[in-house]
């Protein structure tokens, strides 16, 4: 495989998150991340550019493409709905190409009324009303032609309520039949031939600001599938996808949207065994790809995830073992990740412990290689830790007593940090 270089932007969004956990490990990937305005993809991309300007900006093309040719980047993967069609309307003059579906599909999409114009005569099509007095039944849903996730949703028990909201809202706005039935996103794949090679869905059980943090991937659904087939026929899309149904209260399938992106819980179809951004990549490489048997059940739970960054520059690390290394009688996958972090970085770490028994065998029957620490320091119960050490004056001491932390920091002014904070000494950017 050649080796490529892709711009993630904006690359803090739950898309550029994604797409970062998507290709990150992909060897012949290079990913850099792209934003506006710093925020959580500066903790998480290695590479990361946090000045290029806004979409409307109107030097936003000029300083992208000076990004773009410094950078030798080949594509870039769009990560926010607005992002998608700035790029795709400026296509021709951006010096990489664009992973997304064409510009007419990208400008079809961002407008709900312009996708069911598109798709007039569907049957999966939700009942629109063009104004109040059309409606004859309650309650029904308003929401922006152009938005993403859910902003702007509302459900209006009655006529009052849906001609306030009217006059109130400046933007063109779409009224249709309420859907209190299930909801699901079928992720999607289309190849450069117009060949839709992959849709499987999933539900949405618990929704936090428009993103489903709880999915669970569905058996395949024949009905599902037509749906998707006859979007894909009708909608030209290229790669990587997505639709949303949501069904009526008979049970059937109505649609909500399309959107030419990586859907931020994505991650589901990816944990199944199909990376559906990987594939969108070798498509546009003009490669030709086989789609895996996926597995049968994922069920994804996401929260907040923690990444610190602190002011401390260490040069060597001292670390206990018993509560440090080994918790509960297992490793502590968190201290050994820290480890090999510090080797990579060629960082020193020395075992300080008065462990009771033999600690290389020890270390070797949980699988742990003793060379990975530089050196091993096994002392008596009796002896002082301070009185077995020489540290810099950087150097950093990880223990999960305070007494000792504390005799540490007292005898030589170096850093301490329990065994609970090395979660905080962890760089996850790649």
């Amino acid at each position: 495989m050649q080796q490529i270089n892709i711009l993630v932007f904006p690359c803090g969004s739950e898309i550029g998150l994604e797409l970062h956990r998507a290709l990150k490990d992909i060897r012949f990937i290079t990913l850099f991340g792209g934003s506006s305005v710093d925020d959580h993809g500066k903790f998480v991309y290695k590479n990361y550019i946090g000045d290029i300007p806004f979409i409307n900006a109107p030097d936003f093309v000029d300083v992208l493409n000076a990004y773009i040719d410094k950078y030798n980047i080949d594509f870039i993967f769009p990560a926010f709905d607005s992002v998608i069609l700035a790029l795709c309307q400026n296509s021709e003059k951006l010096h990489a190409k664009v992973l997304t579906s064409p510009n007419e599909t990208v400008e079809l999409c961002r407008s709900k009324s312009k996708t069911y114009k598109a798709l007039e005569g569907c049957d999966f099509l939700p009942k629109t009303y063009s104004c109040a007095d059309e409606i004859k039944e309650y309650p029904v849903i308003i929401k922006p032609a152009e938005s993403q996730g859910a902003q702007g949703f509302m459900i209006l028990d009655n006529k009052e309520q849906l001609l306030y909201e009217l006059s109130t809202r400046t933007k063109e706005q779409v009224i249709c039949e309420y859907l209190p039935g299930e909801e699901y996103t079928i992720d999607c794949f289309t190849d450069r031939h117009g060949v839709l090679r992959y849709a499987a869905h999933r539900d949405r059980h618990r929704i936090k600001n428009g993103i489903s943090v709880n999915s669970t991937l569905k058996t395949p659904d024949e009905e599902v599938l037509k749906i998707a087939n006859e979007i894909n026929e009708k909608m030209r899309f290229r790669g990587v996808w997505f639709f949303q149904l949501k069904k009526n209260a008979a049970g059937e399938y109505r649609l909500l949207e399309c959107a030419t992106r990586v859907a931020g819980t994505m991650c589901v179809q990816r944990a199944a065994g199909v990376n559906l951004p990987l594939l969108t990549v070798f498509d546009a490489l003009d490669y030709d790809v086989d789609i895996p048997e996926r597995l049968d059940f994922v069920e994804v739970d996401r929260a907040l995830h923690n990444v610190f960054e602190l002011n401390i520059d260490y040069d060597e690390v001292y670390m206990d073992f018993d509560d440090t290394v080994i918790v509960h009688d297992r490793v502590n996958f968190t201290v050994l990740r820290f480890i090999y972090q510090c080797v990579e970085r060629n960082i020193p770490v020395i075992l300080l412990t008065r462990h009771e028994t033999d600690i290389i065998a020890d270390l070797k029957a949980k699988r742990i290689y003793p060379e990975l620490f530089d050196r091993i320091i096994c002392l008596p119960r009796s002896e002082r830790k301070i009185d077995h050490v020489s540290p810099s004056k950087k150097a950093l001491f990880v223990d999960d007593s305070f007494a000792e932390r504390k005799s540490m920091r007292d005898a030589y002014g170096i850093y301490t940090l329990g065994v609970d904070a090395v979660e905080a000494l962890l760089d996850d950017r790649r």
